[in-house]
């Protein structure tokens, strides 16, 4: 955003370096993390390794109802590395001096494309490329010049919905602290930041819980059906 004041911003003003210098920073922060986490592993866990041991479980939990538990972990470590990433990008930008990455839609798209071939992927790997785009064409042979056409569409604008949603909700959050710190920059904003966090745990959850969804629906043809 044009005159906010960022660390970063003292080496450079340019959008694209700050852009990246953000990403990078998500990402250092969850790698430290992740290390964090393995570096003493005890079996009464403490610490970080607590706090990495119960996402972990909490994710798998919510993918339970959705994709089956065998399926919720052999997918964990893209559901989890979505999540904290996302989750860490979306708070950098709650914090004084930082911009969120999940705020500029380059981010948020890079991460929906991601997601989008590597359902894609899944499923056309576990049922074969004719099986998995017949599914599209619907269980009624004679309507499916009709259904095909409106399926490729819908999963394209998966990507659409999936980075857009992202985007708006941060670049929001962002603009709605940038207001309210200019307006009342000491005690009265703090209420705010509360709310703010809610909603990067929130963003991040529905990123993670649509991942689930779209996995299930490419690789549970046969349930579907039914």
């Amino acid at each position: 955003m044009e005159g906010v004041f960022t660390y970063f911003g003292l080496i450079s003003h340019s959008h694209g370096f700050l852009f990246v210098t953000h990403v990078l920073l998500a990402a250092v922060i969850a790698l430290v993390l992740a290390k964090m986490a393995v570096k003493s592993l005890r079996l009464v866990p403490t610490g970080t390794q607590n706090v990495m041991e119960a996402y972990l479980l909490g994710i798998i939990a919510m993918g339970r109802d959705v994709i089956g538990e065998s399926n919720a972990k052999k997918y964990l470590p893209l559901i989890a590395t979505i999540g904290i990433f996302v989750f860490i990008g979306n708070v950098l930008g709650i914090i004084p001096g930082f911009e969120s990455p999940t705020g500029n839609i380059n981010m948020t798209l890079t991460l929906a494309l991601i997601v989008f071939i590597y359902y894609n992927f899944e499923g056309i790997r576990k049922h074969g490329v004719v099986h998995y785009f017949a599914h599209f064409a619907g269980p009624v042979k004679w309507l499916a010049p009709l259904m095909f056409p409106i399926e490729i569409v819908s999963h394209i604008s998966r990507i659409i919905s999936l980075s857009f949603r992202l985007f708006g909700n941060i670049k929001g959050d962002d603009l709605f602290l940038w207001v309210l710190l200019m307006l009342a920059p000491w005690l009265v904003p703090l209420p705010a930041f509360l709310l703010l966090t809610f909603s990067a745990i929130l963003q991040a959850f529905i990123f993670m819980i649509l991942t689930y969804v779209y996995l299930a629906g490419a690789i549970l043809l046969e349930e579907e059906s039914l």
